[in-house]
């Protein structure tokens, strides 16, 4: 008996001194930040073992530095007012995307597209909505629009006019959710989630234990406007989704609803009864540009561009007289 308690005694000691021994493993939690960034909102949520806000405006920062088109001291800014400067690594990144689904859609994504969003009163260069396209003289600006018109050498941005200039508001949101995700994953979190804007990557469960849920709006066009409410809600454990629309940002001119969504093969913003377009990819900077895309193409040329993309799907919501109606790629998972 007297043995038993010894022996009981040295496997206590034993396990004390383990302990001891054993690294402080830190507790996980989930964090949630909320801010503003690109002139929009970002909200990140994330299961960690140490707060990683500070780390991650760090990173937003350096893609403000890179990509943002409201800061004027960005490698874009710069580029766009024909400055000498090298491209950084996320320009490129951002550039070889572009071109890629520019080619896929035949040029209805395409970058260089800026002087046109421009001239019908939706850019960054503030001018008043015009009323009528006759003010806008579209021949001499769509000389200027073309993804072909610009290429990557040697860490320069070389175009053929140098009146070209270029906008990376329909990709940079969705590229901005990836590389803060990749923030995540390289500091140890594997469930999290990242909009930017709308745009959002998901990975994992929520702090309850369940798979994410994330909704699609619905567009919901009347005389004054858009009211929000939601068409969809998905749940899922790995997501890449990004949504683009033409129900919140137009105006109206001589009676007729123009859209922010311009076709840079046309240089006329599209007029077509596709309201918005949600589509998920490998990543969020693809799947941020495809959806423009889509919007550009229009419901048939859409489905038919996302059917003959392998890592990519679609959920279309189209006005139909006084009703919408729902479209969707062959591979949409979540019905």
């Amino acid at each position: 008996m007297r043995n038993k308690k010894w022996i009981a005694l040295g496997f206590a000691i034993i396990a004390a001194v383990l302990l001891l021994l054993l690294p402080n493993t830190p507790k996980k939690q989930y964090y949630h930040h909320q801010g503003h960034i690109f002139g929009t909102y970002y909200n990140i949520r994330y299961e960690g073992t140490e707060d990683l806000h500070h780390a991650i405006k760090q990173r937003l920062q350096e893609f403000d530095h890179s990509l943002s088109m409201f800061n004027p001291n960005s490698v874009i800014s710069h580029i766009n007012r024909n400055d000498s400067i090298l491209t950084d690594s996320l320009f490129e990144a951002m550039y070889h995307e572009a071109h890629a689904i520019s080619q896929l859609s035949g040029g209805a994504f395409d970058i260089t597209v800026a002087p046109l969003v421009n001239a019908w009163g939706f850019g960054i260069k503030s001018q008043e909505p015009r009323t009528k396209s006759q003010d806008i003289n579209l021949d001499s600006i769509k000389a200027l629009v073309g993804y072909n018109h610009i290429r990557l050498n040697n860490h320069h941005l070389e175009k053929d006019d140098e009146r070209i200039t270029l906008d990376a508001s329909a990709i940079a949101k969705g590229y901005a959710c990836d590389v803060v995700a990749d923030l995540l994953r390289e500091n140890g979190c594997q469930n999290l989630l990242v909009d930017i804007g709308g745009e959002v990557v998901l990975q994992g469960v929520n702090d309850k234990g369940n798979a994410w849920r994330v909704g699609i709006t619905r567009p919901t066009i009347d005389a004054t406007g858009a009211e929000k409410e939601l068409q969809e809600v998905i749940a899922s454990n790995n997501l890449c989704m990004a949504t683009s629309g033409n129900y919140l940002q137009y105006y109206i001119a001589n009676g007729e609803r123009r859209s922010h969504t311009i076709d840079p093969r046309s240089g006329y913003p599209v007029q077509h009864s596709l309201l918005s377009a949600t589509v998920t990819a490998s990543t969020c900077m693809r799947a941020d540009a495809l959806a423009t895309a889509c919007m550009v193409l229009g419901e048939q040329a859409a489905l038919e561009m996302i059917n003959q993309t392998a890592d990519a799907a679609c959920y279309l919501i189209i006005a139909d007289s006084d009703t919408l109606r729902i479209a969707t790629s062959q591979r949409w998972y979540f019905e």
